[in-house]
C-alpha cells in the first residue's frame, strides 16, 4: 500500500474510533466509505481478490458472532470487517493474522482496565445482579480493530 494510501487509512480509522467511543456506533456512510475506498485501490493495484478473500475471512466470524449474539458485537463491527480485513490482506498474510488476532485482545485488554477502574470507584460492575436494562457495551471494539489493522500493516 502506497504511503498517501496508508495514511488514508489511518486518517479514516481514527475518525471512526472517535466516533465509536463516544456514540457507540459505526456510521454506514463512513464504513462504505472505507470498504469503496480500500477495494477500490485493491482493484486499481490488480490485487482485488486478495482484498475480498480477506474481507471475507474476516467478516463470516465476525457475522456469526454478531447472529449469535448481538449485544458482543455489533453490526457496525461487522461492516466494518469488510474493509479492515481487505486492508490487512492487502499487506500480507501475517499482517492479516495478526490484525484478526489483536483485534480482540485489545478490546479484552481495555475492557479489564475498564472493569478494574470501575470497581476502583465502586461502580457496579456488568455482572452485578440487577445491571440497569439500558447499560451501554463497556468498550467498543472499532477502536481495537482499526489499530490492530494499520498496527498489523507497518509491523508485519
Amino acid at each position: 500500500m502506497t504511503t498517501a494510501a496508508y495514511c488514508l487509512l489511518v486518517a479514516w480509522c481514527v475518525l471512526l474510533g472517535v466516533i465509536d467511543v463516544h456514540a457507540r456506533r459505526l456510521p454506514n456512510a463512513l464504513t462504505g466509505v472505507g470498504a469503496a475506498g480500500v477495494l477500490g485501490y485493491a482493484l486499481s493495484t490488480g490485487r482485488l481478490e486478495t482484498a475480498l478473500i480477506g474481507a471475507a475471512l474476516l467478516t463470516i466470524p465476525y457475522l456469526v458472532v454478531h447472529l449469535v449474539d448481538p449485544a458482543a458485537l455489533g453490526a457496525g463491527d461487522v461492516k466494518l470487517a469488510v474493509p479492515l480485513g481487505a486492508a490487512a490482506a492487502l499487506a500480507g498474510a501475517p499482517a492479516w493474522v495478526w490484525a484478526a488476532c489483536a483485534a480482540p485482545l485489545l478490546t479484552a485488554v481495555a475492557a479489564l482496565v475498564v472493569l478494574g477502574r470501575n470497581r476502583l470507584r465502586g461502580a457496579p460492575s456488568r455482572d452485578a445482579e440487577e445491571p440497569p436494562p439500558s447499560a451501554p457495551r463497556m468498550v467498543p471494539h472499532g477502536p481495537a480493530m482499526c489499530l490492530a489493522t494499520v498496527t498489523a500493516m507497518v509491523l508485519a
